[in-house]
């Protein structure tokens, strides 16, 4: 996201901490569509992001006053809140509930779910190919691994990196598609 744009959304934060109504519509029409996305890649299903993104506007408006913009850009500010909310959801205890399943008939409901964990021999592959994939990002040099974590981790686009970073859009690109690069060979080898 563009400077410009960066300032724009810390302004409308600011607005909404003084509970400016007017704000946080401006603000969740120019950013919901960019939350949803992230909360749809990590919960895999739109009713679930809907609903955990609902409570992460809420949380928004009530602690805009505590976002600070020497910290974060607005967009990693209330990337962060989306990504722990939908993760604080994929661990909460009450699964049965999530699924719309009622719990009155005595069964355990978790035994009707077919389990999204990976079987024992997919796991052990799993766990080599995350051995194998830290491996290679040590190899990076540091920028390029910081930079292609942040993309991965908190969906930051380039102009966002170049803007989070400090850092030309041109030389944040490069690092990306060049560790890319790296990793790519560095796991062919591996």
């Amino acid at each position: 996201m563009d400077p410009a744009q960066n300032q724009v959304l810390a302004g409308l934060l600011t607005a909404c901490a003084r509970r400016d109504q007017a704000a946080f519509a401006r603000l969740y029409q120019s950013t919901s569509s960019k939350l949803f996305g992230v909360a749809v890649r990590i919960l895999r299903r739109e009713d679930w992001a809907e609903e955990v993104l609902q409570d992460c506007y809420v949380s928004i408006w009530n602690h805009a006053g505590s976002y600070e913009a020497g910290r974060s850009a607005p967009m990693t500010w209330m990337t962060s809140i989306v990504r722990n909310r939908c993760l604080d959801w994929l661990r909460r205890p009450n699964l049965e509930v999530a699924l719309g399943r009622p719990d009155d008939d005595g069964d355990d409901p978790l035994e009707n779910v077919p389990s999204e964990a990976p079987g024992p021999l997919e796991a052990l592959a799993r766990s080599a190919d995350a051995k194998a994939l830290g491996e290679c990002l040590r190899r990076l040099e540091a920028r390029q691994r910081q930079a292609i974590m942040l993309a991965f981790y908190e969906g930051l686009s380039h102009s966002q990196l170049a803007s989070h970073m400090h850092e030309p859009l041109g030389t944040v690109k490069t690092w990306v598609r060049r560790g890319l690069e790296r990793l790519k060979g560095c796991l062919g080898t591996v």
